[in-house]
């Protein structure tokens, strides 16, 4: 089916509703590199206006990718809530655009919404937003999720601690998860990147976290980010495993290149359900999965099929939508400048992201990052970091010095989360909260108390207590 629309004196005519998506997309360096981008402003504008005027029905009978050969657009298509999307079923992108605004899209209609859009709804009609229209409707949506703590709460925003080592060296994890609990970060997770993908020891690494958790009983969850079969592994070998991590993506292409496919997902949710660690709800149903994504993974792996880079980012979101979990975040500059150029391509992206995620029912978080050969800098991770809390974000990473010296990126520290707490008055998971209250580290506000000999874990934690 033809698409067409017209700009001034110029008329424009789109061959399938893939083409439309693609150049109604914000100008981004990835999608250029992929042939895919609108050639001019005017022609950006033209496919803006077919794509106002689409039927959000047309999604369902209109697969991007085809529904025989991919996994996850039969994921989508099949899980379809239509209950859920009634309410809107007759609105085209614009006028879901219009209602996403208006009065009427509280947070319970969108929460009720969630299961009834599909990726390619909420990329499309992001696609029609400004910058203020993203962070206004994800505000209003609310996704909670628990395991240790309950996350998601409104006026909430919580961190994962990330104490990355180059050599994965238990005593410097051990210093720099210290660290992060003196400054109060570590209520979504204390998350590691292991540097190696030896078994036993990334089961050093859980057994070390979980030492550290059970001993203070700190109401938190721990993972280490190695591929989902080394955690299957790990779980039947009996280690003290919380959460299951993956990186996703938005096609089975793009997914095999990962070594993933959604029934590995499901076995490994399945075996993390098995060793019911959560505390809070039941164990047997708890949010087990840790997952994340990032805009030009498809298209880094030229497994995109000619789906812009932003529309295949919500088709991993979807991905990650079927296992229900705890935590999920964007890393939104890891890749490099070949894919979002400048900081203005990444703060568009981290916006875009999370209102999908959000909209779609995901707890989304970010990784707030750039790499330094992109034409990015602190300045605009401040910025879009800022844009993000006020948007509802629900977790944000806490890198020491926001040097990640592990992965060689540019991250968020500490005190970025102490900067927005302090600006927009944020708490973090109540659980939490009343721990570090507890231990001296925090006082019955949130604020954090200066560090002395009266803080509980310092009196209690010898070094010798975390070392192994």
């Amino acid at each position: 089916m033809a698409y067409r629309a017209r700009v001034g004196h110029e008329s424009w005519q789109f061959d399938d509703l893939k083409g439309v998506l693609a150049r109604a997309t914000p100008l981004r360096s990835g999608d250029v590199l992929a042939g895919i981008a609108a050639g001019s402003a005017a022609e950006r504008m033209a496919a803006r206006l077919c794509l106002a005027d689409v039927p959000l029905q047309r999604f369902l009978d209109e697969a991007l990718v085809p529904y025989e050969s991919d996994e996850v657009t039969r994921l989508i298509i099949d899980s379809h809530d239509a209950s859920a999307f009634a309410p809107v079923s007759a609105l085209t992108v614009g006028g879901f655009r219009d209602w996403l605004l208006s009065d009427a899209a509280t947070p319970e209609a969108l929460s009720a919404l969630h299961a009834g859009i599909t990726p390619e709804m909420a990329a499309a009609v992001s696609k029609l937003m400004r910058n203020q229209d993203l962070i206004l409707v994800a505000h209003k949506c609310r996704v909670v999720t628990r395991f240790r703590n309950t996350l998601g709460l409104p006026g909430r925003l919580s961190v994962r601690l990330q104490p990355n080592h180059p050599t994965d060296d238990l005593r410097g994890i051990a210093v720099s998860t210290l660290d992060g609990l003196l400054y109060g970060a570590g209520d979504a997770v204390i998350g590691v990147n292991p540097a190696t993908d030896n078994l036993p020891a990334l089961i050093g690494l859980w057994q070390l976290l979980a030492d550290v958790i059970g001993r203070f009983d700190i109401p938190t969850q721990s993972c280490v980010l190695t591929h989902v079969t080394q955690a299957v592994r790990a779980i039947d070998q009996g280690a003290p495993v919380d959460l299951v991590f993956q990186s996703v993506a938005g096609t089975q292409q793009a997914n095999a290149s990962f070594g993933i496919d959604l029934a590995l997902l499901a076995e490994a949710q399945q075996a993390a359900l098995s060793l019911r660690r959560a505390t809070v709800g039941d164990p047997a149903t708890a949010n087990v999965m840790y997952f994340e994504t990032g805009q030009g993974s498809a298209l880094s792996a030229n497994a995109h099929h000619g789906v812009d880079q932003q529309t295949c980012e919500a088709r991993a979101q979807a991905v990650a939508r079927a296992f229900s979990p705890l935590l999920c975040n964007t890393v939104v500059g890891f890749i490099g400048p070949e894919y979002l150029y400048d900081g203005k391509q990444i703060i568009r992206a981290g916006l875009e992201d999370h209102f999908c995620g959000k909209l779609m029912g995901l707890p989304l978080g970010c990784d707030v990052c750039y790499t330094n050969h992109a034409e990015a800098d602190g300045d605009d991770m401040d910025t879009l970091m800022t844009l993000l809390a006020n948007a509802g974000l629900t977790f944000l990473m806490g890198v020491p010095g926001a040097d990640d010296i592990m992965l060689n990126y540019q991250s968020t520290s500490f005190h970025d989360a102490l900067y927005l707490r302090e600006l927009l008055g944020l708490r973090r998971a109540p659980e939490f909260e009343a721990w570090l209250e507890r231990m001296d580290i925090a006082d019955a506000t949130g604020r954090l108390r200066p560090v002395d000999e009266a803080h509980r874990l310092i009196a209690h934690l010898g070094a010798e207590r975390i070392n192994r």
